[in-house]
């Protein structure tokens, strides 16, 4: 069967002898299947951006009930851990060592200062300004452990206005519940465009590619062959990467599986495109792993907004972005895992990501010809 210039049985035939060359390639299985659950056991375990049990010091220089309940009010929090000390000599030291990030002075006068109604500030607050975001974690929590022990105490904080923070779609405000999507778009990357790369580039090397142009398959033929497997191993991938970050490390899943899957699959058609474009002009698997990595996983790992926010990044980073399908599906799966479905984000995102797709299919599809000339 025939249409629109594919025959039907020889592209079977090509996905076939695809499929198993690509189970008996080990190399291939250990990129699909091991990789995506190490990496995700590292974003899991060992990347975080949570700030807990951050080293302080507390230096307590009254020795009145009250300087000792807020000292005691630092002691409890989670966020930190506390050396105490009574001179801000002892800590000192310790800053420059880094073996803190801070201390926090209450003042001899604190009595006085809390009859004085908030017109002075209770605590002097030191922080570490190597470390700018933990220095102004440092700021604001311990700021917070003072609002909070003033009012416990019965004292309204400073402006008489308590402020009670909530946090929509990730309340416990865990780096491991947006790291987690995220790094699914940095694994599906790496399977798409270098796997893709790699194995094509592998076969211009071992020559049976030539074998394959001298038959009479079509360039459509060969490049649809080509793709179906690896979109196939890819979505097995995403659904591996999925059921380990819910099931194993509590991610929530507020989407649907469809849609998951459905935004999956608009990614993996410009990362596999990307892929057999390398492929088409570095005919060498080190040359296309080269160009896999520097083209699409440290784009996508940098500029989509997986760990830097883009409305950060210079205007001229922020304009580039917008070629980056990472950076779509990146926000569509911290969506669908997060928020839900979400339609009027998703289609889009899906559009975007087809649109690249295609012009790098239509790349790929003018540079492999039906010809050995170079």
């Amino acid at each position: 069967m025939t249409v629109a210039g594919l025959d039907f049985r020889r592209l079977a035939a090509l996905v076939h002898k695809e499929s198993r060359q690509m189970w008996r390639d080990p190399a291939t299985i250990l990129m699909a299947f091991v990789l995506p659950v190490v990496m995700v056991l590292l974003y899991a375990y060992a990347v975080s951006l949570d700030l807990n049990k951050v080293p302080v010091g507390v230096v307590q220089e009254a020795d009145t009930p009250a300087a000792q309940s807020l000292a005691a009010a630092f002691g409890g929090s989670r966020y930190f851990q506390v050396t105490p000390a009574r001179d801000r000599r002892e800590v000192a030291g310790a800053i420059v060592g880094g073996r803190l990030r801070g201390f926090v002075v209450i003042p001899q006068d604190l009595d006085r200062r809390l009859a004085a109604g908030g017109r002075e500030p209770l605590v002097q607050v030191v922080t570490d300004g190597s470390q700018p975001n933990t220095a102004s974690f440092v700021a604001t929590y311990a700021r917070s452990v003072v609002e909070l022990w003033q009012t416990q105490r019965g004292v309204a904080p400073p402006g008489g206005v308590t402020l009670e923070p909530r946090f929509w779609y990730n309340p416990e405000v865990e780096s491991r519940a947006f790291l987690l999507p995220g790094a699914i778009a940095i694994i599906m990357t790496m399977i798409g465009t270098l796997l893709t790369a790699m194995v094509v580039a592998r076969e211009w090397e071992r020559g049976t590619m030539e074998a394959m142009i001298a038959t009479p398959v079509s360039v459509m033929e060969i490049l649809i062959g080509k793709l179906l497997p690896y979109f196939g191993l890819a979505l097995a991938a995403t659904a591996i990467c999925t059921l380990l970050s819910t099931l194993a490390f509590g991610v929530p899943m507020r989407g649907s599986w469809p849609a998951l899957l459905l935004l999956s699959s608009a990614f993996l058609v410009p990362a596999l495109g990307q892929g057999l474009v390398i492929s088409s002009a570095a005919k060498n698997q080190f040359v296309a792993a080269q160009l896999a990595l520097f083209s699409g996983f440290l784009p996508a790992f940098l500029l989509s907004g997986f760990i830097f926010e883009i409305s950060s990044m210079p205007l001229p980073i922020r304009l580039l972005t917008y070629v980056l399908p990472a950076r779509y599906f990146v926000a569509s799966l911290q969506t669908v895992f997060l928020s839900g479905d979400v339609w009027s984000l998703f289609i889009p995102d899906i559009l975007a990501m087809l649109a690249i797709g295609a012009v790098f299919l239509l790349i790929a599809r003018a540079k492999t010809r039906k010809s050995l000339d170079t």
